[in-house]
């Protein structure tokens, strides 16, 4: 579904990402773990098409990724980018208008689940309600590859935990694949697959979580304090 070779980023002398190399299946979950600034939203801009390699190449359903592959991937990005001067529903009719696979009828069954007013105005959005509105406009659209940066950020603690789970119920797991790069990491534990640390641009380790509980008898924030300790350590 998605493959990384040899992939390196550098933005001037600053290297983003390290000589990647990773495949990620489809029909799963990723959570993408890491410090600020260890290079999680570059990995998934990379598969969005909004970053090119300094070295190596990254494939997205067997095609080099480029700014033509937002056909196939939903991307969730950590800003705001919103026309403050719509509405909730003008912001839905809209992002319809723009991808030919937006689902009206799912971005309306979201609306009601996120309990947000279609007739309200953005710019009067409190922050979280600023971050349901991104996860319907993600979420709404019919594409194999789902990629939430931070999708939870602002969202109060005592919700978080159910709007994770109930994420299940709008996913498609015969064809979707996704990959959440977030903090929240007790929260979005129940529901990913494999999980894969990185650490100052390099991926550090990767496990599924299932085999993770069984085999090391450890949660993910366990084996991710684990794992970026060490790898800060050397």
């Amino acid at each position: 579904m998605i493959h990384f070779e040899n992939v390196t980023k550098k933005y001037g002398k600053e290297t983003a990402l390290s000589n990647i190399n990773l495949t990620l299946e489809k029909g799963k979950i990723y959570g993408l773990i890491g410090a600020n600034g260890s290079g999680k939203s570059t990995f998934l801009k990379m598969i969005a098409g909004l970053v090119r390699p300094s070295i190596g190449n990254v494939f997205v359903m067997n095609r080099q990724s480029n700014r033509k592959i937002a056909e196939k991937v939903s991307y969730l990005t950590e800003l705001d980018l919103f026309y403050e001067g719509f509405t909730v529903k003008e912001m839905i009719n809209y992002s319809a208008s723009q991808f030919s696979d937006f689902q009206i009828n799912k971005a309306e069954e979201l609306i009601e689940f996120m309990k947000l007013d279609g007739a309200k105005k953005i710019k009067a959005l409190s922050k979280g309600n600023r971050g349901r509105l991104k996860l319907i406009l993600s979420l709404s659209r019919d594409v194999p590859i789902l990629l939430m940066d931070e999708p939870f950020s602002g969202l109060d603690p005592m919700v978080r935990e159910s709007i994770v789970k109930s994420l299940l119920t709008f996913i498609d797991f015969e064809k979707q694949t996704v990959i959440i790069a977030t903090h929240e990491i007790v929260e979005i534990e129940p529901i990913l697959d494999e999980v894969i640390a990185i650490n100052n641009g390099q991926i550090v380790a990767s496990y599924n979580v299932d085999q993770l509980r069984e085999e090391k008898g450890q949660s993910v924030l366990e084996w991710m304090k684990e794992n970026l300790n060490s790898a800060s350590a050397k």
